[in-house]
């Protein structure tokens, strides 16, 4: 029995051995031998400007409003139509009879009348007039969601440009970091000194891995909103290049406030509200005056004789009931709400012009104050901090002071920028002028 099992274990470790050799040997047949093994698709270079084009020909919200739209030019057509028609027919049998109930004749009965309804004059004109703005606010919010959806995509692509930048910078620190703590660790530290040093840098290493983390995460968060908008993979990768923002001087205030009361998207779709509601008193107002039917009626009927009845029919409903009072106010009270409204927001508009203004005034002068080559000065400290540092000539308290200086510089920096073009954009949405930011791209 010990030597069967002895030849059953040899047999099956070779068969083992065999199998796995031929599978080193033979290659797959979905993958030649020497064809290296496919690797994750290489990220993608694009500009702002593309991927604002991108965004405006694939969101689908872009076709949503487009159809808004066309459902508006056809209830413009609908609504300067005249009303249909109206055929009324009947047909009966007629028996006439005497005082004394003896039968005279009898015969076909018969009657048709066409009527065509007419609304009050004006009504039409009124209705066209609503159905004409309603194609103005179908058309004024596809420009709205236009401008919001670009000024989106170019927070994303700059916050993803500069999240990267962060989490490149503070894997650059971290990984610096880590690498002494390495050689420290191999170190005896001998004494209370060393010992501290070793544990500030083992806790700054934990600080800023977390930091670059925290960094990567937004990253990809950034990116998965971006190629949501922008009709991409979900999983595509995409890199920014590095923008050129050049900030010029904001316009006076004044300037602004005049340009925000004619051209912000929120006051004209107020404005236009009150002028649909305006036109609303009014239809409402004509509206208290019934609509009237015209048309001929012929009637015939034989019972002996043969009788023909050519004539002309009017109708029109009386209005003792319902004589549109209560239509007449409701809409007296939307238009009273709809100013109101307008008042509200171009004091709102009006406080976020200057805001935004203040804003962007700010971070204008902060850049102004900085060098050109303030970050690349700040890199090159913190690599001769890391040399010298491991020489002994920098005590630690100056290593990690300028590890993270370097660090806050380069998140300071795109912060303030990331800020600035956010400024910008709003002061673009508010006046409807163009934003005073210039954006451009660096080519590598």
């Amino acid at each position: 029995m010990k030597a069967l099992k002895s030849v059953l274990r040899g047999a099956c470790l070779w068969s083992c051995a065999w199998g796995f050799s031929a599978g080193l040997l033979i290659p797959s047949p979905g993958l030649a031998a020497d064809e290296p093994v496919p690797g994750p698709a290489p990220a993608v270079g694009v500009s702002l400007a593309t991927l604002v084009g991108e965004a405006l020909s694939r969101n689908p919200e872009v076709r949503f409003y487009e159809g808004e739209i066309a459902a508006a030019v056809a209830g413009r057509r609908g609504a300067g139509r005249w009303l249909n028609p109206e055929l009324t027919g009947s047909a009966g049998q007629k028996r006439t009879v005497d005082t004394a109930g003896a039968l005279r004749g009898e015969g076909l009965a018969w009657s048709v009348s066409l009527a065509q309804p007419f609304e009050w004059p004006g009504r039409i004109g009124l209705r066209k007039s609503i159905a004409n703005g309603e194609v103005d606010l179908a058309r004024l919010g596809l420009e709205r969601f236009r401008a919001a959806l670009a000024a989106r995509v170019r927070d994303l692509g700059y916050d993803l440009f500069a999240s990267r930048e962060k989490a490149v910078a503070a894997q650059e620190v971290a990984d610096r970091f880590r690498a002494l703590r390495e050689v420290l660790v191999q170190r005896d530290p001998a004494g209370l000194t060393p010992l501290l040093e070793l544990r500030i840098i083992e806790a700054t290493d934990l600080t800023l891995q977390r930091r670059a983390g925290e960094a990567a995460l937004r990253t990809r968060s950034a990116l998965l909103e971006l190629n949501q908008l922008t009709g991409r993979a979900v999983d595509a990768r995409v890199e920014i290049l590095p923008p050129a923002l050049v900030f010029p001087p904001a316009d006076p205030l004044g300037d602004l406030l005049s340009a925000a009361q004619t051209n912000n998207f929120d006051l004209r779709l107020r404005q236009m509200e009150l002028t649909q509601q305006g036109f609303r008193v009014e239809l409402a107002r004509n509206e208290r005056y019934p609509r009237f039917t015209v048309g001929p009626v012929i009637s015939e009927e034989r019972s002996g004789d043969r009788d023909r009845i050519v004539g002309v029919a009017l109708s029109l409903p009386l209005p003792l009931w319902n004589r549109g009072g209560d239509a007449l106010e409701a809409a007296r009270a939307r238009r009273d709400q709809a100013e109101a409204g307008l008042v509200a927001a171009q004091r709102e508009v009006s406080r976020k012009v200057a805001d935004a203004s203040q804003r962007y005034e700010a971070r204008v002068a902060e850049m102004g104050r900085w060098r050109p080559d303030s970050v690349e000065r700040f890199r090159e400290a913190a690599e001769l901090a890391d040399r010298h540092y491991r020489l002994g000539a920098v005590p630690v308290s100056v290593y990690v002071e300028l590890q993270k200086q370097y660090l806050e510089a380069v998140e300071s920096l795109l912060d303030t920028r990331r800020e600035a073009l956010e400024a910008a954009q709003a002061l673009e949405s508010l006046t409807g002028t163009g934003r005073p930011a210039v954006l451009g791209e660096v080519r590598p």
